[in-house]
């Protein structure tokens, strides 16, 4: 999708807005600038910004006494602050091969355990930044696209079973229902989902023996210490899942939206774009917000509870504007093991978000209900 247009973010972009002789208000976004001196020492620059821009130092000082501003680049990062794009499962577990501890997901979250650790002012600055990056790549990947379904589940969820492949099955649903799919981008349910979602492209028995396949890798314990994860399981865990995309190349795209701050949950290979951040809260709430076409809850623990009631409270007060649909997946776990249910349904009465939800028996019903309470008045 495409970006502002105050924004540079290639190599090829920044040759065509210098064409002209001034890139004056742009600004320029991680994008490796050393053999481009000669034109940085005679664009016109004035008020542009370059975050994070490799470039000679001649030229540095030249963009910056001419009215530029440069965000240097940071040294001994794991991740860079200021990419324009999303991450994708090659990316953060590059070098999976020498253990999930040597992977650019793993060593970020060793970064952000070791520099929270020391309150480190400046970290939280380069982590504020690095989010706002996110934020804006997500945005521009969405933006003119298709409605947005978040499903929300379980991290604990184990792969092969019944409840993991009706997970998956309800994220192929969707995306062949004509929606993009986000999940919180973890395991679990999390990962069935956007599973599905990648095996939308494939025939219906692909799916069941992409499933199978997993399950023979069908969980992890996490590690106490980043450093354990050179070693199993969690390596075998993700390895697993790059095999089946390995065997079924060119599967359907979705949106993960995981979080280095439960940094025990790797993230899942199956979303074609991930959109990792720092913060949680601001993860949490974007994932909501986003889920354009509402949001489907499979069951979960506490962080699903706290997702129900997050999705909940702007749809009593209509802060988002009209309310969006709410699916809860699973009528005992819901109205008994967790009673979210008997509550939601409380709020709602009276109220416009009521017509807004529902509560289903399975993931089967699941697309149908979201496409009834969309048109519900």
């Amino acid at each position: 999708m495409p970006h502002s247009p105050f924004e540079i973010e290639s190599l090829a972009e920044f040759d065509a807005r210098v064409a002209s002789g001034s890139i004056s208000g742009f600004r320029v976004q991680s994008v490796d600038l050393t053999d481009r001196t000669h034109l940085l020492l005679t664009a016109d620059v004035h008020g542009a910004v370059f975050l994070g821009c490799p470039m000679a130092e001649d030229a540095a000082r030249r963009v910056q006494r001419d009215g530029a501003l440069v965000f240097p680049v940071v040294p001994d990062l794991p991740f860079d602050p200021y990419r324009g794009a999303l991450y994708t499962p090659d990316e953060l577990f590059a070098g999976l091969a020498r253990g999930y501890g040597e992977t650019p997901d793993a060593r970020s979250y060793d970064w952000f355990r070791r520099t929270r650790a020391e309150h480190d002012i400046f970290a939280a600055v380069i982590r504020g930044m690095h989010d706002e990056s996110m934020s804006n790549a997500l945005d521009e990947r969405l933006r003119a696209g298709r409605p947005v379904v978040g499903v929300m589940g379980g991290h604990a969820l184990r792969r092969g079973g019944e409840d993991y492949a009706g997970a998956a099955r309800l994220g192929r649903a969707l995306v062949r229902a004509g929606f993009d799919v986000a999940t919180g981008g973890g395991p679990g349910a999390m990962e069935a989902a956007n599973l599905g979602a990648y095996g939308a492209e494939f025939d219906d028995a692909t799916l069941d023996e992409a499933v199978l396949m997993l399950g023979k890798a069908p969980s992890f314990t996490p590690p106490p210490e980043p450093s354990a994860w050179v070693v199993p399981p969690v390596t075998e865990w993700a390895e697993a899942a790059f095999a089946v995309r390995e065997r079924w190349p060119g599967g359907g795209d979705s949106i993960g939206i995981p979080t280095w701050f439960y940094g025990h949950e790797p993230p899942n290979a199956f979303a074609g774009h991930i959109a990792k951040y720092f913060a949680n809260a601001l993860r949490e709430d974007g994932l909501l917000a986003r889920s354009t076409a509402g949001v489907v809850f499979l069951p979960g623990a506490a962080g699903t509870v706290q997702e129900v009631f997050d999705a909940a409270t702007p749809n009593y007060y209509e802060s988002r504007g009209e309310p969006r649909p709410m699916v809860l997946v699973g009528r005992d776990h819901w109205s008994a093991k967790l009673p979210a249910w008997p509550l939601l349904s409380a709020l709602a009465a009276g109220r416009s978000m009521a017509p807004r939800i529902a509560l289903v028996d399975s993931v089967a019903e699941a697309p149908e209900a979201l496409l009834r309470l969309g048109a519900a008045g």
